[in-house]
């Protein structure tokens, strides 16, 4: 947990230079478009899509759906209720799933209606005193490689140069000058699964309450780093993330630093500033914040090999767990991560369970509409012949061709329960629950990946019963089912977001980077 208020609690209650709120009530606008775009699957994300996942929450609606919910939005909300003396302006908050570049017009949609409603905002209720942004760091727009900064730049100039705004970032941002600049505080999450994003959108809630007073002048500085991190050393709560996050809150402890970010970066969107970073905040001291970004920067590139790890096989995974002997073995099949934008329709590791005649296996969840919709039609009991997966590119495999029984179908609707979404709805559309010899699917129609095992209940499915478990997520799942699994491995398996990041075409990064151009150490 970030330090910050250690040091609001003791500020003085002066102007130091920044933008002071003297009357009783603030007025704090609360917006964003939150998107993680990747450059590589042949997909446009359409105004349709926000509209699908979480939808566009619009004025107060922002604050009914949001309210006690795991995401920045709602910290924000929760954070500026508790203060009290404070007028929350709700704009719009926009989402959708990860996918491929987002259509200008619609992106272009999207932004005026934010930014018209912060302008009708101030005509009628008078000025915003700052703005809190709920954005991501790797939306990318056609056209705009840098979407996340356009946004910002785009409140800055509707509000001036001394009213602060304050943007919390997943983790995996591309981050760039432009939105360092932009804005007067940048807040990024401390963990991977991201299960601190309300205590994020809290402490950036903390951030502009302080500025407005006078209590602090946050100033921003970042060191870039052409580093692709790999997945298998991000999570947080394990060796070496850990040390890394550690050493962060340490950091955020030293006298002038109000906040701190790592960002580890998205490999997935070609834009010329991919790969990671380091943010530093400082109170009135760019010196001081620039000085300490480079300090981290340059201490986690010395330490680039110990961010590596070499891709692992399908059955080297299997084998790994085998020799851990404690099940169920968990296998996740990061190269098909829907939560960043892949299709969900590779085949591998399906496959590799069918060929080599596994029981009690799992496979969440495999994006197939049409299975789908097939399934539905022939009703629960009944056996198909269908052509499983492996429709959306030849990089994902080809489809399975088999006979499935259908043991149960749904509509999708649900209501995540574990420790990072809980508080929200979700709906995977039509989905069934097919099994193939020894081998259970869950197909569903919503690209998206399994969080926690609420939608799997829903199917009637329990995950402790099953010996082998394969997601199609990088790392989120484990907030969820760390507690439940034997052994966790994350594999490469065939599929469009490849981790042999070599393999992967990029036409607008401009720099090398590690481990491509500039070699990982030989094991």
């Amino acid at each position: 947990m970030k330090l910050y208020q250690e040091a609001t609690e003791q500020a003085e209650s002066c102007n130091r230079g920044g933008f002071n709120r003297s009357q009783t009530t603030m007025r704090i606008a609360i917006g964003g478009i939150l998107h993680e775009t990747s450059s590589f699957v042949q997909t446009t994300t359409t105004l349709s899509d926000f509209q699908h996942a979480s939808g566009i929450a619009r004025g107060d609606e922002m604050i009914e759906r949001f309210r006690g919910t795991n995401v920045c939005s709602g910290g924000f909300v929760d954070r500026l209720e508790e203060e009290g003396g404070v007028e929350i302006v709700p704009l719009l908050r926009a989402s959708a799933f990860p996918g491929g570049l987002i259509d200008a017009t619609d992106y272009a949609a999207i932004k005026s209606d934010l930014l018209e409603r912060l302008a009708e905002a101030e005509r009628t209720g008078g000025p915003v005193d700052g703005v809190l942004l709920d954005l991501h760091g790797a939306m990318v727009v056609e056209g705009i490689d840098d979407a996340d900064g356009d946004m910002t730049v785009a409140v800055r100039d509707a509000i001036g140069p001394k009213r602060p705004i304050v943007v919390t970032y997943d983790l995996h941002g591309n981050h760039t000058s432009l939105r360092v600049k932009s804005a007067t505080a940048v807040v990024g999450f401390d963990t991977f699964p991201h299960v601190d994003m309300s205590e994020r959108g809290r402490e950036a809630a903390e951030i502009v309450l302080a500025t407005i007073r006078g209590e602090m002048a946050p100033v921003g500085a970042i060191h870039k780093l052409p580093m692709f991190w790999a997945t298998r050393k991000q999570v947080t709560t394990h060796p070496p993330m850990d040390d890394v996050i550690r050493r962060v809150h340490e950091i955020e402890q030293r006298p002038g630093i109000i906040c701190m970010t790592i960002a580890t970066g998205f490999a997935w969107s070609d834009v010329p500033d991919v790969g990671s970073s380091v943010i530093v905040v400082a109170d009135g001291d760019e010196e001081l914040a620039q000085a300490t970004a480079d300090e981290f920067g340059e201490w986690v590139w010395e330490n680039r090999q110990t961010w590596f790890s070499a891709p692992v096989s399908v059955r080297e995974g299997l084998d790994a767990g085998h020799a851990v002997g404690e099940y169920p073995i968990m296998l996740a099949d990061h190269c098909d991560n829907t939560g960043g934008g892949s299709p969900g329709d590779s085949t591998e590791v399906l496959r590799t369970f069918l060929e080599l005649g596994l029981e009690d296996a799992l496979v969440l969840y495999l994006v197939d509409p049409e299975v789908a919709v097939q399934a539905h039609e022939a009703g629960a009991g009944q056996s198909i012949t269908v052509s499983l997966g492996g429709k959306s590119d030849p990089i994902q495999g080809p489809a399975v061709d088999c006979t499935a029984e259908v043991v149960a179908l749904t509509t999708g609707e649900f209501a995540y329960d574990g420790p990072m979404l809980s508080g929200l709805s979700g709906s995977m559309g039509l989905s069934a629950w097919l099994r193939v010899e020894g081998v259970n699917v869950v197909v569903v129609t919503a690209r998206e990946q399994p969080f926690d095992m609420a939608f799997s209940r829903t199917l009637g499915i329990d995950c402790s019963r099953m010996k082998y478990i394969c997601v199609k997520s990088a790392a989120h799942f484990r907030a969820a089912f760390e507690p439940l699994a034997g052994s966790i491995h994350n594999v490469d398996a065939a599929g469009i977001h490849t981790h042999r990041f070599e393999d992967l075409v990029f036409q607008n990064r401009k720099r090398d980077m590690f481990p491509v151009e500039i070699a990982p150490e030989e094991s």
